[in-house]
């Protein structure tokens, strides 16, 4: 990490990119066509880390040559986008499994993060075949000492909020742990047309909300407490 990115003041923001497929079918393109879309529309303004669910471990589960294109996606996305990703200072980081990612895109990965490795304005992470059950199982095998702490330092910063476009309702195995106190906002529209627009809509419904982490404020503590006098 730079050593002058702050993650205590960063706003750490999760999109479950969702919708690519329907929103390239409903224009009658090839459910690749969406995904390519969604890509080009990604949004990162005013956030400090943005996380990008780009492919989840059971995606694995969809028709080949889908996956396929996925996976060329994938490549030709870190490949064209890494030269303006160090002008802009862009970190890139890819989390998730590699094994199992083709030859050509583990190069794509390796190459772009060490490309944008000083890269200062944003913190964009990319997950790849990502589980986050597969991700708190590694973390707590790879910990001598099993702590809430450890665990926290293995996997990354804490979400503090979570979009998901296409109008579903879940997480998707999407940054569970990381993910405990996020706020959370479901958005009807499909990535690809998930502009900046939403994304700042989305940051202002989460900077009206309070983030209580399980306490409550000491007004109401009083104000409920008022009966027994």
């Amino acid at each position: 990490m730079p050593d002058n990115f702050n993650p205590q003041t960063a706003l750490h923001t999760a999109i479950i990119m969702d919708g690519n497929g329907r929103w390239a079918l409903a224009r009658g393109l090839p459910r690749a066509a969406g995904h390519r879309a969604g890509v080009e529309a990604a949004p990162a303004a005013g956030v400090g880390i943005l996380t990008l669910f780009a492919f989840s471990s059971d995606n694995w589960r969809r028709p080949p040559a889908e996956v396929k294109a996925l996976m060329r996606l994938a490549a030709w996305y870190l490949e064209t986008q890494t030269p303006r990703c160090v002008a802009e200072g862009v970190r890139v980081e890819v989390i998730g499994r590699r094994d199992r990612l083709p030859p050509p895109l583990v190069a794509a990965i390796a190459a772009s993060e060490a490309a944008t490795a000083r890269g200062t304005k944003l913190r964009q992470r990319v997950a790849l075949d990502y589980s986050g059950r597969d991700a708190i199982l590694a973390a707590a095998s790879g910990t001598s000492e099993l702590s809430r702490a450890g665990l926290d330092e293995r996997l990354g910063p804490p979400v503090d909020l979570l979009i998901r476009t296409g109008g579903e309702h879940r997480l998707s195995d999407f940054l569970l742990w990381e993910s405990a106190y996020a706020e959370l906002v479901f958005s009807r529209a499909m990535w690809p047309d998930f502009g900046p627009e939403d994304l700042a809509a989305a940051i202002r419904e989460f900077r009206g909300r309070e983030r209580r982490y399980g306490a409550v404020p000491e007004a109401e503590v009083r104000c409920s407490a008022g009966w027994l006098d």
